[in-house]
């Protein structure tokens, strides 16, 4: 890498792991030294993990020292909604995706006062996270994109939710290179623990709240494509992984095949 052109360096899902994104910090600061750098965050800082809202300290503290972008994930997005109207179904949806980990960081329970309970200043910081970002050779997205579809084109849901389509496109569907997050586990990806470097899109969701091992792509601002190395911090595992009880479809996408994503098991358990 030359030492001198801007690096990217792309943090995969959290969830709540404040002692893997400490030690991803203290990585990125020791590999970039004094080059110029940024840092995007792909989304997912809350739920399933021990301590979402020191994640969510962790991140706006860092956004005033560094310049970090951090993309919503779906996982924000269920959280929002939750705490603004918790009626309706939104608080039990939530609460299945992990919201019951975020709520105990917060000292809350599912019959608090979430909109009092939880600081609005974590609320205003995920109401106002963006859904995409780029560099001129990359996109960079928490779930993924619809193919053939510029990304002008696309919608909040698929920024969000989209995973079949998106994991099953080819090298020539996208714009640009994208990177994600989201699918830590399918067909494609036996590994968990491992990030999934292709031609046409990098995923950097490890589950780090399961496996303990959160991943950092690092990019070249002048080198279009994949990363020219990838960083990874190690802390305990939890040695089972949850996947999304049942995904919210991007408008307009056929129905979903569960291929890959349930009942694989090779190192840590998949949920029932």
């Amino acid at each position: 890498m030359n030492a001198t052109s801007p690096r990217t360096y792309a943090i995969g899902d959290v969830h709540g792991r404040l002692d893997l994104l400490e030690r991803a910090v203290e990585a990125i600061s020791e590999h970039v030294g004094e080059a110029p750098f940024r840092v995007i965050c792909l989304g997912d800082y809350v739920d399933r993990g021990p301590d979402s809202r020191g994640v969510v300290e962790l991140l706006i503290d860092l956004q005033r020292r560094w310049r970090v972008v951090c993309l919503k994930g779906n996982h924000e997005e269920l959280m929002l909604q939750a705490v603004a109207e918790p009626g309706g179904g939104r608080l039990e949806r939530w609460l299945e995706y992990g919201g019951d980990a975020t709520l105990a960081s917060y000292g809350l329970s599912a019959e608090s006062d979430l909109a009092a309970g939880v600081p609005r200043e974590h609320l205003r910081w995920m109401s106002g996270l963006p859904r995409t970002t780029g560099d001129g050779h990359r996109i960079y997205v928490h779930a993924g994109l619809a193919p053939g579809k510029p990304v002008h084109r696309q919608n909040d849901q698929t920024f969000l939710w989209i995973r079949e389509r998106f994991l099953q496109a080819r090298p020539g569907d996208f714009e640009a290179h994208v990177v994600h997050g989201h699918t830590p586990l399918w067909e494609g990806k036996p590994n968990p623990a491992e990030p999934e470097l292709l031609e046409h899109r990098t995923n950097v969701d490890t589950a780090a709240f399961a496996t303990g091992v959160l991943s950092i792509a690092v990019f070249d601002a002048e080198r279009p494509g994949g990363p020219v190395e990838v960083l990874q911090v190690r802390g305990r595992a939890s040695g089972r992984i949850t996947p999304d009880p049942a995904d919210q479809p991007a408008p307009a996408e056929p129905p979903r095949r569960r291929r890959g994503w349930f009942g694989f098991r090779s190192g840590v358990d998949a949920a029932r």
